[in-house]
């Protein structure tokens, strides 16, 4: 095991060693003091030890099942995986992708790259243009630090470029980024897209090595990806790669990897061999609303793997002020909000029996309170536990620093996931 392995498992260990107090929401009071390494091994119940409401938990087996299956799918179609980790900013979560055999870690800002050398993962891909001059001298100091460190980022502007190659000590790898009218950063077209090349070729510190983007909100994804496929390949023909070993070509979220997969898998014959990247992200934990929708397992390729909402959000009835109304004590602090409201599944009452959250809907958040309509005939009494199903898990996991991991039973946590937001 080299010197990197070796810190990457003494920082995750260190996680361990952290002391419950009250930072942490949810957690047993009766725990302060207690390591979390400690709090694990006692493997208490959800239910009746100690832990209050709201609380965020993620399921354990659910969880592995969407770590293989994206896994899987990407060596069945011959794409390498850099998975976002804004989507959850857990260490413990990089650690078991790349022992899945992922490449690297997406990132979109550079405090999530400070977070993921900090626990030693070697390939980062920053799926941004990094113009600020502090991040470029911090990232070029830890580049000389480490050779085996390896770093991509975009770029989409000659003034970005140029403010790069400015505030730069070394070279660093950029991609061209393609993006979409209307959409958000990229370059718009061919033309624009030979500019930026142009001004890198011209740069210092800046290696171009190939091309990417986010392929949503395209109105037409296949021919963006075409489009995206057929910019590496002009830039190939036109010698724009010839200081790199590899070409990397990358793109794909958690709603159209089936479809970048179909535009990579038959890119072929370049000067150079092509690391086809795909970077989804949500995927790890899924969800109960818009990504249960989306996915492409859902949605077109149902044959080829499915993924599972790992993710639950335990809130209580707190007040039955009027008929039909209930008011549960989790709310925007605790539940994304974004995309869709959460979505009551289960009841459990205080004696311990469970039944479905029929008839019981989620119509508006406030900070710490969640109004649910409930419907003739369903109930809700104070005190019952309930369950809700969440969408967009990317504005889920950032409102918790420390996070249950439950067994097959749902109710068993034998772990606890630390995020760094």
């Amino acid at each position: 095991m080299g010197a990197d392995e070796l810190h990457e498992l003494h920082e995750l260990s260190k996680l361990y060693e952290e002391r419950i107090d009250h930072r942490f929401k949810g957690l047993p009071a009766d725990a302060a003091g207690l390591t979390v390494r400690e709090l694990a091994a006692q493997r208490r119940s959800l239910f009746d030890g100690g832990f209050t409401t709201p609380l965020l938990t993620l399921s354990a087996p659910a969880l592995e099942h969407n770590l293989t299956q994206l896994a899987a799918y990407s060596r069945a179609y011959g794409l390498d995986f850099a998975p976002h980790g804004k989507t959850s900013m857990a260490p413990q979560l990089f650690e078991r992708q790349l022992a899945q055999g992922a490449w690297g870690i997406t990132a979109a800002v550079p405090h999530q790259v400070r977070v993921y050398r900090a626990f030693g993962v070697r390939r980062v891909f920053l799926a941004n243009e990094l113009v600020d001059a502090a991040a470029l001298r911090w990232l070029a100091a830890e580049l000389d630090a480490d050779p085996d460190f390896r770093f991509i980022c975009y770029v989409d502007s000659v003034r970005g470029v140029e403010l790069m190659d400015a505030a730069l000590t070394r070279r660093v790898d950029v991609v061209v980024e393609l993006g979409t009218d209307g959409g958000r950063t990229g370059v718009r077209g061919p033309g624009a897209a030979a500019e930026v090349a142009d001004a890198v070729a011209a740069a210092r510190h800046l290696r171009l090595v190939g091309v990417a983007g986010y392929e949503a909100p395209a109105a037409d994804v296949g021919a963006w990806l075409g489009e995206l496929v057929a910019l590496a390949e002009g830039f190939d023909t036109a010698g724009r790669f010839a200081d790199t070993d590899e070409i990397v070509l990358s793109a794909g979220g958690s709603q159209w990897f089936d479809l970048v997969a179909k535009a990579f898998e038959p890119v072929g014959g370049l000067s150079r061999p092509v690391l086809k990247l795909l970077r989804s992200g949500a995927y790890v934990s899924h969800d109960d609303v818009h990504y249960s929708d989306v996915t492409p397992f859902h949605e077109r390729i149902p044959d080829k793997g499915s993924l599972e909402p790992a993710l639950r959000l335990w809130a209580q009835v707190v007040s039955r002020p009027e008929p039909g109304l209930a008011l549960l004590n989790a709310g925007k602090r605790d539940a994304p909000y974004d995309l869709d409201l959460p979505v009551p599944q289960l009841v459990r009452r205080s004696d311990g029996t469970t039944r479905p959250a029929d008839g019981l809907t989620v119509t508006a958040l406030a900070d710490q309170h969640a109004f649910v309509q409930v419907a003739p005939g369903a109930e809700a009494e104070v005190g019952d536990w309930v369950a809700l199903g969440l969408s967009h898990p990317c504005t889920a996991f950032d409102k918790w620093q420390l996070i249950p991991l439950t067994e097959a039973d749902g109710a068993t946590v034998g772990d606890y996931i630390r995020t760094f937001f």
